[in-house]
């Protein structure tokens, strides 16, 4: 399993709409796409989306870049836009820990790997 977060900066008072939007849940089935565990953080200042799956940077990437093949998640997207200051940022597991694991659930990738992964 790999992890994935997605970091984005709110708009200045625009907590009490995160809350919201979080809780009227996802926008798709998220066992359907493959993601086992998803966890969104809130702050006062920030959001962070954490997904879970195998080859979830892939799925959360082609979700993101072609969100009209779901028309809920356009809508959501929108949503989420007016009130994220700034452009989201990706943020990739380094290290992972569970008890029930006999080893780290990530390891880490050096900066050329990921590059070379990503083919940018």
């Amino acid at each position: 399993m790999e992890r994935v977060a997605i970091v984005a900066r709110l708009k200045e008072e625009s907590g009490p709409r995160a809350a919201q939007l979080i809780a009227e849940g996802p926008p798709l089935d998220l066992a359907e796409l493959g993601l086992v565990p998803h966890s969104i953080y809130l702050s006062a200042g920030e959001i962070v989306f954490v997904f879970e799956g195998h080859d979830v940077e892939w799925l959360v990437e082609e979700l993101i870049d072609d969100p009209f093949q779901h028309t809920a998640l356009q809508s959501a997207l929108g949503q989420w836009r007016a009130i994220v200051d700034e452009s989201p940022r990706i943020a990739r597991e380094q290290f992972g820990w569970q008890a029930d694991r006999s080893e780290p659930a990530a390891q880490p990738m050096s900066r050329s790997e990921r590059l070379a992964r990503t083919g940018r």
